[in-house]
């Protein structure tokens, strides 16, 4: 068996546009964030579960936009000028966002040169709001929804984060997971992580029967037949 290349080094996360991997499972929420900056009044929730791929391309976006993201930490009703005529993002808007904050974002989006992304988990209509004018923009904004990770988009978020950790998987490794790991990006990502550290200093091969030996202590069944 061919030695695996093994550096110490660690790459950091990457949000790059072309690394996202395009599937049936999220084309039709990347045709609309590019649809930027034609967006029905300057807005655009994207939806999806957790490692959907959400902040990925929202800081895709941001990059290329010139987007400001803004927190529950930094924003300030009393300073919207700083936000007034440029694109906005916001992340786990139904999570982490107050009423007032949504409110000012989204009517300044529509403003020359504006914009507004939220990501969420789940869609605006379903989001707690106690403002009534603030429910009625939250049941009008635009959505784009992904879909759990398919096997296309398994399959290449395992080979970046290999890549990331700078392990060179066989094609049989990358079958093989993509057939049993939970099918979201943080788990892919974490059975990476967990077979780097299994790999260890002696940089042991990272193959099929570690990753079963992986997978068998995280309560997998064993592969008998395999």
């Amino acid at each position: 068996m061919p030695q695996q290349l093994r550096l110490e080094l660690r790459r950091t996360a990457s949000y790059r546009r072309r690394d996202f991997i395009v599937s049936p499972t999220n084309e039709s929420a990347v045709r609309a964030l590019d649809a930027w900056p034609n967006w029905h009044a300057g807005c655009l929730a994207l939806v999806g579960p957790e490692g959907a791929g959400k902040t990925h391309l929202a800081k895709a976006w941001a990059r290329k936009a010139g987007a400001q993201t803004v927190t529950a930490a930094t924003f300030n009703a009393a300073n919207l000028s700083a936000w007034m005529g440029r694109p906005v993002l916001v992340e786990n808007a139904d999570r982490c966002a107050s009423d007032d904050m949504l409110f000012h974002l989204i009517n300044m989006a529509g403003e020359r040169g504006g914009g507004l992304l939220l990501t969420a988990r789940t869609a605006p209509s379903a989001w707690t709001a106690t403002l009534p004018d603030l429910r009625s923009r939250l049941n009008a904004l635009a959505v784009a929804e992904i879909g759990p990770p398919d096997d296309a988009v398994l399959d290449g978020v395992l080979r970046k984060f290999f890549r990331e950790h700078h392990i060179l998987p066989g094609d049989d490794l990358i079958a093989y997971l993509v057939r049993r790991i939970e099918r979201s990006v943080p788990a892919a990502r974490a059975v990476v992580e967990q077979l780097d550290e299994a790999a260890g200093p002696d940089h042991r091969p990272v193959t099929r029967v570690l990753a079963r030996q992986i997978l068998e202590i995280d309560g997998e069944t064993p592969d008998l037949f395999e």
